[in-house]
């Protein structure tokens, strides 16, 4: 019987950042499920298109992944999304393969990074360990988010409240898209006395928004904006998929699945 493991990302255009953080994440996953075959795909067309017009690189989006699947007999599957939270794009996977799921014996969908209480906390825990050395008087860390229209855009509030909850009182969440803004996040850091500011993603790869709309030289990057204040400004410029306590979170996610698939018979 022919399994697979389907690792969904988003995607990104930065190759390297690519290689340190999507494929770790994939080959994190994998080696708890040797008898699965590994595959890719990514969500965002834009992305693809650019990869294979640029440099040749062919990914395959949602749709091409599972038809590839059905036609290479493949009976068991675990998709396992390499996303923050359950927004738009994981909707996205979902209806994806709605219309696949009668064409294969098991399919499941793995978690996104935060689902439960539990995986908060952990985030909490890897995202302040990632950052001790600069959780000290005078220094706040500011953590960018994407931000989302979506419901699930709720889950940056969350671990805002969960860092403040654990005594992490230097540390922040912003968003460039939605709540809790960089406005909302700027007000924070000027009720204290520090002058000191890092800058860390929280997404899972270190793209677009990392290098220009948070570290970018333009007068509205975060960076920018952070310095004309007063601040001075340490920008982390590493994704989330290169901290091994969150792909430990992935794999927990994927072996989940995997339980819930061996749980079926």
């Amino acid at each position: 019987m022919k399994h697979a493991l389907l690792v969904v990302s988003f995607g990104t255009s930065y190759n390297e950042s690519r290689g340190r953080t999507i494929e770790a994440i994939e080959q994190a996953v994998a080696a708890q499920f040797p008898s699965y075959e590994l595959r890719r795909a990514f969500t965002s067309r834009i992305i693809i298109d650019i990869l294979k017009k640029r440099d040749n690189i062919v990914i395959d989006g949602m749709e091409e992944a599972m038809e590839k699947l059905v036609a290479e007999g493949f009976k068991r599957v675990i998709i396992q999304p390499t996303l923050v939270m359950g927004g738009e794009e994981y909707d996205c996977i979902v209806n994806a393969t709605k219309k696949y799921t009668h064409l294969f014996e098991r399919l499941i969908i793995g978690e996104p990074l935060l689902s439960s209480e539990e995986d908060y906390l952990k985030l909490t825990s890897v995202l302040t360990e990632e950052t001790k050395e600069y959780d000290s008087e005078g220094t706040e860390i500011l953590f960018m988010g994407h931000g989302s229209e979506h419901e699930a855009n709720a889950a940056y509030h969350r671990l805002a409240v969960n860092l403040k909850k654990k005594g992490y009182t230097r540390y922040h969440v912003g968003t460039v898209e939605a709540k809790p803004s960089f406005d909302d996040a700027k007000s924070e850091l000027d009720e204290k006395d520090s002058k000191r500011v890092v800058l860390q993603p929280m997404m899972i790869v270190c793209g677009d928004h990392a290098h220009n709309d948070m570290a970018g030289k333009d007068s509205d990057s975060w960076k920018s904006q952070l310095e004309a204040d007063g601040y001075h400004v340490i920008c982390r410029l590493k994704g989330m998929g290169e901290i091994e306590g969150v792909r430990r979170m992935f794999v927990e996610h994927a072996k989940d699945a995997g339980k819930e698939m061996e749980d079926q018979g």
